[in-house]
């Protein structure tokens, strides 16, 4: 059965759609069937694995019209890594199923129905906490929390452990933060540095020991549809992507990596 990893942060711009893509693409090369469910209306990471958003039947029909994701699923290019798209309507999802019987299980219950075909479904939420949100959260057994390395991007970082902590107590007793992944990182910035430390000295084990470093790569992936591992695998943002999903891995016991081949060194930037 498939571990569900929701991708959740109610800020923008701080790599939801980035991360839900590339550790998607990064475990298919592992061998670990993966499923991305775009759970976003702007559909990004369906645009970005190279569909058009306008053009096939979505997660809205699973969520509203009760329509098996079976029959939605598309395969990528990348192996081992099937799409669960988006589209604008999802928008109006949110009214729609306000009446619905059992509203904020309504993915959970599409979700279920596949959960057995893969070995992990990532799930890119919405940048806010609507109902679409804590549906991810609901059918969720664990999320990732992207965090850009900017003072700015914390100060929403409490709201949303508090909305996760509801979630708990409310809608999925089972619910667990996979980790905090720290992304758009450079080096050369002394402020990248301190927000680094802070965030590693204030949450401690709940930061993922990878960091996603700003690369140029990870930017022009998604204009040819590709993951990161297809479009250059050499790319600092592959490696860190690589050595993200291995680290996951290593926490969930999923695999039988040793200590020094748990990590990809970096080499040149590219």
């Amino acid at each position: 059965m498939g571990k569900i990893i929701a991708i959740a942060n109610q800020k923008g711009g701080v790599g939801k759609t980035t991360t839900a893509v590339n550790l998607g693409g990064s475990l298919g090369v592992l061998e670990y069937k993966t499923l991305v469910v775009d759970a976003d209306p702007q559909a990004n990471a369906t645009s970005g694995l190279g569909f058009d958003p306008k053009n096939n039947k979505n997660i809205y029909d699973c969520l509203v019209n009760d329509m098996d994701p079976a029959e939605i699923i598309m395969s990528t290019n990348n192996p081992n890594l099937d799409i669960l798209p988006s589209h604008i309507d999802l928008v109006g999802a949110e009214l729609e199923m306000i009446n619905l019987p059992a509203r904020e299980h309504r993915m959970k219950t599409a979700l279920d129905k596949i959960k057995n075909d893969y070995d992990f479904i990532i799930i890119d939420c919405s940048p806010s906490l609507g109902l679409i949100t804590v549906n991810a959260l609901t059918a969720a057994d664990s999320v990732i929390i992207p965090v850009q390395s900017e003072f700015y991007s914390l100060e929403g970082l409490g709201k949303l452990l508090n909305t996760i902590k509801i979630i708990q107590s409310r809608l999925n007793t089972s619910l667990e933060i996979e980790g905090i992944l720290l992304t758009l990182y450079d080096t050369r910035l002394r402020l990248h540095n301190q927000v680094v430390e802070d965030v590693k000295t204030h949450f401690q084990d709940l930061v993922f020991d990878t960091v996603i470093h700003r690369n140029t790569k990870l930017g022009e992936a998604p204009s040819f549809g590709e993951t990161i591992i297809m479009h250059d695998a050499s790319s600092k943002g592959a490696i860190n992507y690589l050595n993200l999903a291995r680290e996951i891995l290593q926490n969930n016991n999923a695999t039988k990596l040793s200590a020094d081949d748990k990590k990809i060194t970096l080499g040149d930037e590219h």
